[in-house]
């Protein structure tokens, strides 16, 4: 079982740590309880090297010494193993907060909490605050697709992933075999950009629209992983938004700071009101609605009369 070996590797790396001289293999089975169930001694040995290897590449130093009578003994010295002081500036912190953040719908979010505690406890200045101003503005990501945590473990790991994918005008899902690069989110909703295998091409898929479960596949990616993997950019072609359209809207002076992030120009009209130039593009209506009564549509037409349209059958329903 995966606790099983997670606690053999945990008590191996106490011990190895805890000793003051090297200890040989047959004191280490006689000092973890694992050891001393695994059987014969052939299985013993293969346990032992595969979980030495393991600590190794999980980074603990591990000495080999000889003794006097020839025997083989294994420590940690905690000097090789000691890591070095963590110091991080406010940017740092604030980058280390947001991605904590992603965390708190998913089942990460106890380990994403107490990674932050640790790095208080290491050194990080207690008047940095990772969340903001005293905790005025906290930014709050949405996770509720389930497909959300499969895929992110999966562009970690670099493995191929199979799914159904429905998309938007389609009746059925179809069969998509990818490999995933990375997760990012845009106007509320999480997208994926991985490397089409049916198609040979690069694809960026929306989260929600991924059915069923997602499965993990053998094997390496066939493609290397680009360095710079441009989800929103992508998903914003969909939508049309090109610096030859854009909407002209008037909005409130406290409200709409996504759209006054998004606007390519900004100009105050007084009485509580600005101007903004915004790029224009499938889908604007459906989130100018969302603003409610503190925007109007100036331009172009017939985006106006799409929100009207839209805010007539809210009230209606």
């Amino acid at each position: 079982m995966a606790i099983a070996k997670a606690e053999r590797l945990m008590n191996l790396a106490l011990c190895l740590l805890g000793t003051r001289r090297p200890l040989t293999k047959r004191e280490l089975r006689e000092s973890i309880e694992a050891y001393l169930e695994a059987g014969s001694d052939d299985s013993f040995n293969r346990m032992f090297e595969r979980d030495k290897d393991d600590l190794r590449e999980l980074g603990l130093v591990i000495e080999t010494v000889e003794n006097l009578e020839g025997e083989t003994g294994y420590l940690a010295r905690r000097d090789s193993n000691r890591l070095p002081a963590i110091t991080l500036d406010a940017e740092e912190a604030a980058a280390l907060g947001l991605a904590a953040k992603v965390w708190q719908q998913a089942r990460l979010a106890g380990a994403a909490s107490g990674a932050l505690q640790k790095l208080r406890a290491a050194g990080l200045p207690e008047d940095v605050d990772p969340y903001g101003a005293h905790g005025a503005l906290e930014p709050r990501i949405p996770v509720h697709e389930a497909a959300f945590e499969p895929l992110m473990l999966a562009c970690r790991d670099r493995r191929p992933v199979v799914f159904d994918y429905r998309k938007a005008n389609a009746a059925q899902p179809e069969q998509r075999h990818v490999e995933p690069w990375a997760l990012e989110c845009w106007r509320g909703h999480w997208y994926l950009a991985g490397w089409d295998r049916d198609r040979g091409a690069e694809r960026v898929f929306r989260l929600s629209r991924i059915t069923g479960k997602v499965r993990s596949r053998a094997g390496r990616f066939t493609v290397p992983v680009p360095d710079v993997v441009t989800v929103r950019e992508t998903v914003a072609g969909w939508a049309g938004e090109t610096a030859d359209r854009s909407a002209r809207i008037r909005l409130r002076s406290d409200a709409g700071f996504p759209l006054r992030a998004k606007a390519t120009s900004v100009r105050e009209l007084g009485n509580g009101w600005d101007e903004l130039e915004i790029p224009y593009g499938h889908g604007l209506d459906a989130w100018l609605v969302e603003f409610g009564p503190d925007v109007v549509v100036l331009e172009p037409e017939e985006l106006r009369a799409d929100v009207v349209d839209r805010l007539r059958a809210v009230a209606k329903g």
